[in-house]
């Protein structure tokens, strides 16, 4: 089966639509990077190399530090699917970081946005 084509788009590519989408909002690019740096374990200085480099969404997404373990407490429809129904962990991944921005950009508070979870809520396939 051959991969989803935004697998291999530049992170960097869609990262100005994720910050045009937040500022028309009257968020800022900094709660995008916040909140991609949360989702990840990037730093800024990480983010921002791999912006540069031009790094493709599987590679950004499998060289992350540490993907958030609170990212499994983010729920919803993004482009018509549920995002805590979709099995592909990349496509996941990217579609948490899309629900983020979304949610970003319709006003919700950013502790809101960055879900924390107690030890015990954690599913037991963390990887």
């Amino acid at each position: 089966m051959a991969k989803h084509r935004v697998f291999t788009m530049s992170v960097a590519r869609v990262y100005p639509e994720y910050v045009k989408k937040a500022e028309k909002k009257g968020r800022t690019k900094a709660e995008v990077d916040e909140i991609i740096r949360w989702l990840t374990g990037y730093s800024q200085a990480e983010l921002e190399a791999t912006l540069e480099k031009q790094t493709d969404f599987e590679t950004f997404f499998a060289e992350a530090p540490q993907l958030n373990p609170s990212r499994y407490l983010i729920k919803g429809v993004v482009c018509g699917v549920r995002v805590e129904d979709i099995e592909e962990p990349t496509m996941q991944a990217i579609r948490y970081l899309d629900k983020l921005i979304d949610e970003l950009a319709k006003g919700k508070a950013m502790e809101k946005i960055l879900r924390k979870a107690s030890v015990a809520e954690y599913p037991t396939n963390l990887q």
